[in-house]
């Protein structure tokens, strides 16, 4: 059973960007943990309470376990050591095979890239053995980190897209959750219209993707589905 830890930098960040593969995954026998950095203290609508609790209930929708860490508050996230060693300790004690985390698209909101690049050295730190910081905790040392889309951005190239139809009604009913995001901006009718796009490049119905860290294995050709047909 694989283990999976997702990082948001805010409480809607998971869903929005990689809610339809989590309850994919979760379907086929993972264990999944998201963890939230802020509360949304920045927003334009919506409380911090409130936007907890939206994410308490997604959680709970899809079935994955859910914790929430200080690094500052809303647009207030740091790339610094100090954050960094926060989230390598959460990977020591959750024992992820599976890391994903916001995308590394420089041009959205600040927190995102700040938590794409902590989490990415958060994964690095986790399997050194001679860290202070972190010496109450045995090593771990991932599988894979991945990024997932966090910003509208479709300019970048994917490393992977997976087929989410069976899981896009339950998708959408975890983002509707998030009312009080969507008082901002129609962030819904965004997410929904690129996994249709996406889904449209493979054949499918609807798709999300993901950017991988590190080059993918495979243990065959055979295995690998081209998404277009030459």
């Amino acid at each position: 059973m694989k283990k999976i830890l997702v990082f948001g930098a805010h409480p809607d960040d998971v869903e929005f960007g990689c809610g339809g593969l989590l309850i994919k995954e979760i379907k086929n026998g993972a264990k999944v943990k998201i963890v939230v950095c802020s509360l949304g203290e920045a927003g334009t609508n919506g409380t911090p309470a409130g936007r907890k609790a939206e994410s308490k209930a997604c959680a709970k929708l899809i079935g994955a376990e859910i914790e929430f860490l200080n690094l500052g508050g809303d647009s207030h996230i740091e790339n610094t050591p100090k954050n960094a060693f926060k989230i390598a300790s959460i990977i020591r004690a959750y024992k992820p095979q599976i890391v994903l985390t916001t995308s590394l698209v420089e041009n959205q909101h600040p927190d995102h890239l700040a938590l794409a690049f902590m989490t990415r050295n958060a994964c690095r730190l986790a399997r050194y053995g001679g860290l202070k910081e972190l010496k109450k905790q045995p090593v771990h040392n991932i599988e894979s980190l991945y990024y997932y889309p966090s910003s509208p951005d479709f300019s970048v190239k994917p490393d992977l897209i997976i087929d989410v139809s069976q899981e896009y009604d339950m998708w959408v009913k975890s983002m509707s959750i998030h009312k009080s995001q969507m008082k901002t901006k129609d962030y819904l009718n965004l997410v929904c219209s690129r996994a249709k796009a996406y889904g449209a490049s493979i054949g499918v119905e609807y798709a999300t993707i993901l950017w991988a860290n590190e080059t993918v294995q495979v243990e065959s050709l055979s295995l690998i589905k081209s998404s277009r047909s030459y």
